[in-house]
């Protein structure tokens, strides 16, 4: 969570904070998919119906208290003041559909895009609300791109019950990979690559003139990084994570790669880091195959999340794929105290969804 001020037209950084609390806010999303998914094999073929069963999807008034309860003890701690807040959608909560059309009325231009993302999306039209944006072209262009976001409205009920009950109001739901386009590369017009490696997915986005284009997740993150260390070390969970820190924190500062080298790393690290390779590999191959892209190598890779902490990483995604590559700052575009900055750059990776929620209505 990130509070900012606007001051003399600048966004001012007024407090943050976090939680270290296990949660796993992908599973509400991926139980309402499968559940649609399932309603339109039923509708289709009610005899499915025993053999299928309902999609448990709970959206209880304990889940919504916990959740409530934990943002509460985060605003609390970090002494925010505002009440009105900017959420982000987990990317495995959002149909992300790019949309090519020849010049329309804007009057008939949000029902010609449902009729387009109906036939994309394997789930009604009528359960999502849809949210586009438009990538800048010429006024002669003969078609214009449109990214358009599609999302459950049942996930929208459960976050608006949720940051109620926390005492806060929705301003406003974006896919996370909007809000690090925001805060890692701002107004830069090029092609960018973002990888956020969190605990448990590594996302994979690619920018244009400032907007996602590509969304694309993988299932591996921090906590896979958390269980070769156990194994190595033979520690506990609660031990593995401050040891992990201190080993990075050495390596990254320089001190300690001599004793442990490029190498090694990778080998120790290779069922995290390999499919990190693979997954860029097969989604520049995709993008550069879509219309319009030919040529549009990125030109730069920028890592985010936790998890983009693991040493020599960019180097080996740097060597292999010839490009630019480095941990982003998300703080680039706020106003901060000087003597903040060792801090902020610690924490800056986990922060960098919520630094871009912030900025949402402060740059343009």
């Amino acid at each position: 969570m990130v509070e900012l001020r606007p001051e003399k037209g600048r966004p001012v950084l007024f407090t943050y904070g976090y939680t270290s609390e296990k949660q796993n806010v992908h599973r509400l999303s991926q139980a309402l998919r499968e559940k649609s998914q399932s309603d339109i094999l039923l509708q289709s073929n009610p005899s499915e119906q025993k053999k299928v069963g309902a999609v448990p999807v709970d959206i209880s008034d304990d889940e919504v208290n916990k959740y409530a309860d934990m943002i509460k003890a985060v605003c609390r701690g970090a002494k925010t003041v505002s009440k009105m807040a900017t959420v982000s959608l987990p990317v495995s909560a959002v149909f992300h559909v790019v949309v090519n059309l020849p010049p329309v009325k804007k009057e008939e231009l949000t029902g010609i895009l449902k009729a387009e993302v109906k036939k994309l999306i394997p789930v009604p039209i009528e359960d999502m609300v849809l949210d586009y944006q438009v990538l800048p072209a010429p006024p002669e262009a003969k078609a214009r791109t449109y990214i358009v976001n599609a999302v459950p409205r049942a996930l929208m009920a459960f976050y608006t019950k949720i940051f109620s009950k926390a005492g806060l109001t929705l301003t406003a739901l974006e896919p996370e990979s909007s809000a690090l386009a925001r805060s890692l590369v701002g107004r830069e017009t090029g092609v960018v690559m973002i990888l956020d490696i969190g605990a448990e997915q590594t996302n994979f986005f690619i920018i244009e003139q400032g907007l996602p284009m590509t969304h694309k997740t993988i299932e591996m993150g921090g906590d896979k990084i958390n269980k070769i260390l156990k194994e190595v070390w033979q520690v506990t969970d609660g031990e593995v994570e401050k040891m992990k820190m201190d080993l990075f924190n050495h390596l990254l500062s320089g001190a300690g790669k001599g004793a442990v080298d490029r190498t090694r790393f990778a080998e120790l690290f290779s069922t995290v880091i390999d499919p990190i390779i693979k997954e860029i590999e097969y989604g520049l191959e995709v993008y550069l195959r879509q219309s319009n892209n030919t040529g549009k190598m990125p030109e730069k890779v920028i890592l985010s999340g936790g998890g983009s902490f693991l040493p020599y990483l960019p180097e080996i995604i740097a060597d292999k794929f010839k490009l630019k590559c480095y941990v982003g700052d998300p703080w680039g575009r706020v106003v901060y105290q000087d003597g903040l900055r060792p801090v902020l750059n610690a924490v800056g990776p986990r922060l960098a969804v919520s630094i871009g929620l912030a900025l949402r209505d402060m740059v343009k």
